[in-house]
């Protein structure tokens, strides 16, 4: 008698909690060995973010539950399409403070469209502004908009801490454990369909992994019959010719390690290494006359950028692969995980690379720089499309919660990039704004929205679809300050030029002619020298020995990199500096250069 199987994913917007939940779930059955978390990826914990999809299975009550955290970030939603697929319900967690969020709205109407019929968790409830009634509501009327069934509307709810591992069926219960989320869990999540005699198998690979040993791994929901270890079997997809493989090794979970089986059976999770080519949304069965799975659709990309070799005068000095086939090479094996990015060649030594967003491609450029790799990259833009003879671009949807004080400057900022306000609920000393508008209004708006509010707004965005272009936008109003000169920059240079701007670099950081160290309030481009020094003479005189004081410049990170640059500016992105350049480098080619 096979074990019953419970599949759920956790969904919600970013940080509400989901990740500290399903920790605390493996802790509370024992399958969590010492700090084991969900986010195990360097860059997941130094950012607190989920990033990639993954899987831990606890046993409660004589029961498997295999369970899928999902990231909360817009620009990581591939991760959460495919992966509802595979599951059987879903625990919606929302923060009782926040209340329902673009990205809880757009897991929630994936869910409710493959039928599914999710657990409400509201989360956080000792926030000091909790209400977790009015979240409830919330969540209702969000349910109702998204045209849930009347069978979908009638939710159970878990009240819940989850950074205490402690939750409850109703307010009024004492908190004691997480056992009320695991019993909601088994008293209304189907069991998955065990074997029956004679079926064949059906799997679906829903995620990919990858083993420098192994080659490329598949994470597969097994829908019918059973799969064994060293099993030879076909690999099917729509319109494709059919594959062969064989089952090298069989993994199954235990928190979140993996464990090596003989044999899983339906409605069972598994890893399976052996298959090289195979890809998400890929049926694999062992009788070649199966039906196949239907597919599994992904939203496609809204913005794009190009990847090129690094052609500075520092290239090479850091980087370890710095060659156009190395750069393909990476950015093919991303892609093999990675089912929200494209990427085609553009010609020499260039890449276009698509994805969900700036973070999303920003993650990307970051793994590459540590990993030591060294390379430029154009301006982010948007992709337009021609749809029956119409020009189309991206629009999102745009949440702001910001403290009443900032609302002015919010809305003159995005009115002038395009969008329309379209809602606004006060509450306390609070306002939520909510606004539609073009994709290319939002590139570059984040760090100025951080400092217009002082770093106490919160912004969100969910992709809603193609619309008709919407015209000119002006976004920036600061110009470039471009080094004339190569060498190291001198403080007696840089505090004359600080007052024309923002620096990037401090004193001491080498410079090349054509690199970009700061920028101009004014708007103009300028070329300056930061290498000059100070005229030295015998003669002393009041006031030329004044002390230098630099103000605190202002380093480029990637994310700042890609919001600030202009549209002929390159970021560059070594293993240790990250320097922002003009396409060319010397004031003469950049005269002469055509005007787009």
């Amino acid at each position: 008698m096979s074990q019953e199987i419970r599949n759920i994913a956790i969904i919600a917007h970013v940080d509400h909690g989901k990740t500290t939940l399903t920790d605390g779930l493996m802790e509370f059955t024992g399958a969590r060995e010492g700090d084991a978390s969900m986010d195990n990826n360097a860059l997941e914990q130094e950012r607190g973010i989920t990033i990639y999809a993954k899987n831990t299975s606890v046993e409660y009550k004589g029961t498997k539950i295999n369970i899928v955290d999902t990231p909360g970030h817009a620009d990581f939603g591939s991760e959460v399409e495919r992966v509802l697929r595979s599951i059987d319900c879903v625990l919606l967690v929302v923060d009782a403070q926040e209340g329902p969020m673009p990205q809880t709205r757009f897991v929630l109407k994936k869910s409710l469209e493959l039928g599914l019929k999710p657990i409400v968790i509201i989360n956080k409830i000792d926030k000091p502004a909790a209400d977790p009634d009015k979240c409830e509501e919330d969540v209702l009327e969000l349910f109702l908009e998204l045209g849930a069934s009347d069978e979908q509307s009638n939710f159970p709810v878990v009240y819940c801490i989850g950074r205490q591992k402690v939750a409850k069926l109703k307010m009024e219960d004492e908190l004691v454990d997480l056992s009320p989320v695991l019993d909601t869990v088994l008293a209304h999540v189907p069991a998955a369909k065990g074997v029956v005699d004679g079926e064949a198998l059906r799997a679906q690979v829903f995620n990919l992994g990858y083993d420098n040993f192994l080659g490329r791994l598949a994470v597969a929901r097994i829908y019918d019959g059973s799969i064994k270890k060293g099993q030879q079997v076909f690999i099917k997809a729509e319109g494709e010719a059919v594959k062969k493989g064989k089952v090298v090794k069989l993994s199954g979970y235990r928190g979140v390690k993996q464990v090596e089986v003989e044999e899983a059976t339906a409605g069972d999770i598994v890893l399976i290494a052996g298959l090289s080519d195979i890809n998400i949304g890929e049926t694999i069965t062992d009788n070649e006359a199966a039906e196949i799975l239907p597919a599994i659709s992904v939203d496609e990309p809204t913005v794009a950028m190009q990847f090129s070799v690094n052609s500075s005068p520092f290239a090479g000095r850091e980087g370890k692969y710095v060659t156009s086939r190395q750069i393909g090479e990476r950015l093919e094996k991303e892609m093999e995980i990675n089912v929200g990015l494209q990427v085609e060649a553009a010609g020499g030594d260039a890449y276009d690379v698509k994805g969900r967003g700036e973070m999303h491609i920003a993650i990307l450029l970051e793994n590459m720089r540590r990993e030591g790799y060294e390379l430029s990259v154009s301006q982010p833009k948007v992709i337009i499309k021609e749809i029956d003879g119409q020009k189309m671009e991206p629009f999102e949807e745009v949440t702001v919660d910001v403290p009443s004080e900032f609302q002015g400057s919010v809305i003159e900022r995005l009115s002038n990039r395009g969008f329309l306000m379209m809602n606004m609920i006060p509450h306390e000393n609070q306002v939520r704004l909510l606004f539609e508008g073009p994709t290319r209004g939002l590139l570059g708006f984040k760090n100025q929205f951080i400092i217009d509010t002082k770093g106490e707004g919160i912004l969100a965005s969910r992709f809603l679809e193609f619309r008709p272009y919407a015209g000119e936008i002006k976004k920036r109003q600061v110009g470039s300050m471009i080094s004339m000169a190569n060498g190291k920059a001198l403080a007696f240079a840089l505090f004359g030029l600080q007052d024309r701007g923002e620096l990037y670099i401090g004193a001491g950081t080498e410079v090349y002619e054509g690199m970009v160290f700061g920028n101009t309030s004014k708007g103009e481009e300028m070329t300056a020298n930061p290498t000059k020094g100070k005229q030295l003479t015998n003669m002393r005189a009041s006031g030329s020995d004044d002390a230098v004081n630099l103000v605190p410049h202002r380093p480029v990170t990637i994310e700042i990199g890609l919001e600030i640059m202009q549209e002929d500016e390159l970021l560059e992105v070594c293993p240790v500096s990250i320097r922002l350049r003009k396409r060319y480098l010397t004031e003469s080619e950049r005269k002469r250069a055509p005007k787009n």
